[in-house]
């Protein structure tokens, strides 16, 4: 497929290889899937390109709709070594849709080149308790003290936006926002530094209670194995089976959340959550799912390993939305038998998946059902293809970006999807309304590509 790409009257021209059947997608996917397929971080000003895509197939397919322009005038062709540099600085600054799971940080976000990250926050309106709210005897940010509500979240540079409107979100709608206190965890290897990151967030939550704790990726290094995909194994995804080990002693029981959600509920409900009998873990569950594809052939052909299910009814559940009971997980050393199944995934590659399939193996078929509105997953689509998916039929009082999109990527292309519109009362991220404005005149120049 040729793509050529102009700034002012000046032409330059590319290829990019598509499978040929994408003759019967429609014009919006293609460029979208093009679009997607050159894409790096941030987003520059758009306002003074004009994108023009010109598709080309093989003989074999049917031919789509052509957009052609003008060739270039003859006084124009010195310009084009110019075009070709604004054409590169043009694609390596658009952000790459993210997956559920964070990846490796670019070379822009190394350790080492934490000046050139540069993320603006509007601060957020100050929230206070209700009237019925308890009133926290000791000071306000004091972990220990029993009427304080705990989250928990990892935070880097990648989803930071994200964890931005998720905080955010939990303050808008709660009834005691006073009484929240954020464990935020950060990586030792994290490509900004963790006193930077609690700058951003004093700065944006002036009376946001929180602390930030270091992750050792040595702790689990050792432990990750290959996955399906590269970002699977990033050791911050890994993070949540070491809650335990990272809070205070004192913290008895957290709320876990993905940095992709946003709480449209009062979190003290999902915190009022009974996890009972011995139950360490609550988290909605999906047994309509075909639980077996999450291990391979050689797990369920093994003579003793499957044995983890006997007398159990195993659900899938997504670990990004958990209710834990610290006392219950630490009493049980849950940690280390997290690990003793990483282990045994070194040995006989028993899954695919990163981090999921070991919080499965464990507490598969002893999970705490909650109501499926506590975790409205997979917004973010189809990992292949991008596509937009509408929420799940029933009452919503969380919405998670699970899958192949992320709500800012997609709003910051000018191409969100319906429910990407109710991320983005939460968008703090200074410079969201220029970008949209931005990419605004770009989508009124070339209407055909958008079906928004």
């Amino acid at each position: 497929m040729k793509t050529r790409i102009s700034y002012g009257d000046c032409w330059c021209n590319f290829n990019i290889l598509v499978p040929t059947n994408y003759y019967n997608l429609s014009n919006q996917i293609i460029f979208r899937r093009v679009f997607l397929l050159t894409q790096k971080r941030r987003l520059l000003s758009l306002s003074a390109f004009s994108l023009t895509i010109s598709l080309t197939y093989t003989p074999s397919s049917p031919p789509p709709l052509h957009f052609h322009s003008p060739p270039p005038s003859p006084t124009m062709l010195l310009l084009k070594p110019i075009a070709l540099l604004l054409l590169l600085l043009l694609l390596s600054a658009v952000p790459i849709p993210a997956n559920a799971i964070r990846s490796f940080p670019d070379s822009q976000t190394q350790p080492g080149n934490e000046k050139r990250f540069h993320m603006d926050f509007s601060e957020a309106p100050k929230y206070t308790n209700g009237i019925s709210c308890p009133v926290l005897p000791g000071a306000a940010n004091d972990v220990c003290d029993s009427s304080l509500v705990h989250v928990a979240m990892t935070i880097d540079s990648e989803y930071l936006r994200g964890t931005i409107a998720a905080v955010h979100s939990v303050f808008k709608q709660a009834s005691c926002p006073e009484n929240i206190f954020f464990h935020f965890v950060a990586s030792d290897s994290g490509s900004v530094d963790s006193h930077r990151l609690s700058r951003i967030l004093t700065s944006t939550f002036p009376a946001l209670n929180f602390r930030v704790y270091i992750f050792r990726e040595s702790q689990v290094n050792h432990l990750i194995s290959p996955s399906i995909r590269p970002a699977l194994e990033n050791p911050l995804n890994y993070a949540r089976s070491y809650l335990a080990d990272l809070l205070d002693p004192c913290v008895e029981r957290v709320i876990y959340l993905d940095s992709d959600v946003v709480v449209v509920d009062d979190i003290q409900k999902l915190w009022g959550i009974s996890l009972s009998g011995s139950r360490v873990i609550g988290a909605p569950e999906y047994c309509h799912a075909n639980f077996t594809k999450y291990f391979s052939d050689e797990f369920w052909s093994d003579s003793e390993l499957p044995k983890a299910f006997d007398k159990k009814t195993p659900c899938y559940f997504n670990t990004g939305v958990m209710v834990i009971d610290l006392v219950r997980w630490r009493a049980g050393g849950f940690t280390r038998k997290i690990e003793n199944w990483m282990e045994i995934q070194k040995e006989k590659r028993i899954y695919e998946l990163g981090s999921l399939p070991p919080f499965l193996l464990v507490f598969g078929g002893d999970v705490e059902a909650i109501h499926h509105r506590w975790n409205q997953h997979g917004l973010g689509g189809d990992n292949l293809m991008n596509s937009c998916r509408p929420l799940h039929p029933g009452p919503v009082s969380l919405l998670h970006w699970s899958g192949g999109g992320k709500p800012w990527t997609r709003l910051d292309l000018g191409m969100p999807c319906p429910v990407d519109l109710l991320w983005a009362p939460y968008d703090l991220y200074k410079h969201h309304q220029s970008h949209l404005q931005d990419l605004h005149l770009l989508q009124q120049t070339h209407q055909q590509f958008f079906m928004l």
